[in-house]
């Protein structure tokens, strides 16, 4: 039997552009119009990139369709028209690109009021994204003419569409020659200090929060892009300026100075910390990464900010263990995380002002204050983790940035001013007594176990084992019979039903890290993998009771299990052959 195929079969697209009065909507209607002009069908790219037709697919993309449209098909049109304009096919690339009157309909949709539609500011953005990458060089030119295009995009910054692009500009221009122009004109722009000023507490709380995010993306690209260049490139203007004193500065007059707002202090917080990622570091020194720390603090100090007193009013909310009449609050829970990071320098320096601050004493109040809040003892548990066991001075930093145990143990500070010890055994005792009144297990319990437990390691060995030791003897009679006590009997329990070891304080780090980065944190994943073990050795015990089969009604029947061997020899069957299946089956009950 055969079938018979029309090799020459005519797509409906070329059909209609037989017709000498077809249009491009009727064209723009048809399901396979994407495919063929990716698949370079040449008359349809030849009716495409006529100037009438590319006038009518920058309109689409550009202004509003109208509002009495259905809104299932409203966007219809601008879609399509987008995906044409960006189907990376060469003759529409170079038409949009040599043609000054097509860009200049694209630019006008800057210079709207703001807000923009977000879908069109999308369509915006993609279309004039892919023609800095192929069109780099003719797209860079007319940029650069018009004065205001930075101002403009930051103006839309609220729509991430605008964001997106900006990095566009930074991280698809090629060669490097090209690229490095195009950089030191947005530093002449002055770009990465009017992003910084949009983090402001009388900015709107979207555009500082895709402000940050910006800053955020140009230094972690632009450390990327450092580590890969060669020796004889020149540095990065824009990863100069966010790393200099000047910026840091800046940045820190818009979080505190003045009226202070929780999204401020979030958003310029996110940008420090990413400054501080010594796993992008790139070339820059590991002095030049500490004096950003420093300049940090000294500036809290010197302007008397108080790290966790931010007077921000939040409204009590409830929560599933209750009423929460003051909530813990975004921007504490990020100046947190910041204190973590500047812990991880060792840096005599830094760490003195730290200690000059009470900073561990506050965070203590706040981790037994919040007992609910797992980010917030997360971040606590990093702190007491890098006094406790941070690598020695040769692995992580040089020789005048050391002594990080020191400065936190020989002053009286994390065991005596902290009282850290007092404060373990109080708790446990206070949870204790909640739980045998029927109470719930406080939702800390689970990270003061490891840094008790980090506590009782380090007096046994490490980095800081005979200070740890002189600072246990230095404490009251009954308290120091307390912790003996919590150690040998309350807390040998709670790790025995546990089921851990005690807690090794090598290589922690938080789960929202990248896994190349170094950190002087214990691994967290143990804990995790340890429980996961218990828990599939209990229920494996139980499974085959409760579940599933046993060995003997296995082996009744292994006497019924026949196995037939194939014979080479056997005479060849058709397989099409149409048979009659018979199909013996045989039941037997089986009690749970």
């Amino acid at each position: 039997m055969f079938w018979k195929f029309d090799l020459h079969t005519t797509s409906h697209i070329d059909q209609l552009l037989d017709r000498e009065d077809v249009t491009l909507r009727e064209l723009m209607e048809e399901d396979d119009v994407l495919q063929e002009c990716k698949a370079q069908n040449r008359r349809l790219l030849l009716f495409l990139s006529q100037d009438h037709c590319m006038q009518e697919l920058v309109r689409l993309i550009t202004t509003e369709p109208p509002a009495d449209l259905e809104e299932r098909s409203r966007f219809k049109f601008p879609n399509i028209a987008c995906e044409l304009l960006t189907s990376d096919v060469s003759i529409i690339n170079d038409k949009l690109g040599a043609d000054d009157s097509l860009l200049e309909v694209l630019y006008h949709f800057l210079e709207q009021d703001p807000p923009l539609n977000p879908l069109l500011a999308s369509f915006f953005s993609k279309t004039i994204g892919n023609l800095i990458a192929r069109k780099t060089e003719q797209v860079i030119t007319f940029l650069k003419k018009k004065e205001g295009f930075i101002g403009l995009v930051l103006k839309h910054i609220d729509a991430s569409a605008m964001m997106d692009l900006l990095l566009r500009l930074i991280s698809c221009v090629e060669p490097a020659p090209l690229r490095q122009e195009v950089l030191h004109w947005l530093n002449e722009e002055k770009l990465v200090q009017r992003l910084t000023e949009l983090i402001h507490t009388g900015k709107d709380e979207e555009r500082q929060s895709n402000a940050s995010q910006t800053l955020c993306d140009i230094i972690r690209l632009s450390r990327d892009q450092a580590n890969q260049m060669q020796e004889n490139m020149e540095a990065d203007p824009l990863l100069a300026v966010l790393e200099s004193q000047e910026s840091v500065a800046g940045l820190l007059k818009n979080m505190f100075e003045g009226e202070r707002s929780e999204a401020s202090i979030v958003n310029g917080t996110q940008v420090l910390l990413t400054l501080l990622e010594t796993r992008r570091s790139g070339k820059c020194s590991p002095l030049t990464v500490i004096a950003l720390h420093l300049w940090i603090l000294v500036y809290w100090h010197q302007n008397n900010i108080g790290l966790f007193s931010f007077p921000l009013q939040k409204s009590a909310i409830l929560t599933t263990v209750g009423v929460l009449e003051q909530p813990l609050g975004n921007a504490r829970l990020h100046v947190a995380r910041l204190v973590a990071a500047l812990l991880q320098t060792n840096a005599l320096s830094i760490c003195q002002e730290l200690c000059n601050l009470s900073t561990m004493d506050l965070l203590l109040d706040l981790f037994f204050k919040y007992s609910w809040n797992n980010f917030l003892h997360f971040q606590v548990e990093l702190c007491v983790a890098a006094i406790l066991n941070h690598p020695s001075s040769e692995e992580r930093a040089p020789k005048p940035c050391t002594h990080l145990h020191s400065v936190f143990l020989s002053n009286p500070q994390l065991f005596q001013k902290c009282q850290l010890v007092q404060r373990i055994l109080d708790a446990w005792e206070e949870n204790d007594k909640i739980q045998g009144e029927g109470g719930t297990r406080r939702g800390n319990m689970g990270h003061l176990t490891r840094i008790a437990n980090m506590v009782v390691q380090n007096l046994e060995k490490g980095p800081v084992q005979s200070q740890i030791t002189d600072l246990i003897k230095e404490l009251p009679e009954d308290c120091r019979g307390r912790w003996e006590s919590f150690v040998d009997e309350t807390l040998r329990e709670t790790n025995r039903r546990n089921t851990v070891e005690l807690v090794s304080t090598h290589n922690m780090h938080s789960s929202s890290e990248d896994d190349d980065m170094e950190s002087p944190f214990p691994n967290d994943l143990s804990l995790q993998q340890a429980f996961s073990d218990y828990q599939i050795q209990q229920m494996t015990a139980n499974f085959v009771d409760q579940f599933g089969f046993n060995d003997e009604e296995f082996s009744e029947h292994d006497e019924n299990i026949k196995i037939r061997q194939f014979d080479d020899a056997e005479e060849e069957e058709d397989i099409w052959e149409e048979k009659e299946m018979n199909y013996a089956t045989q039941a037997k009950s089986r009690t749970r």
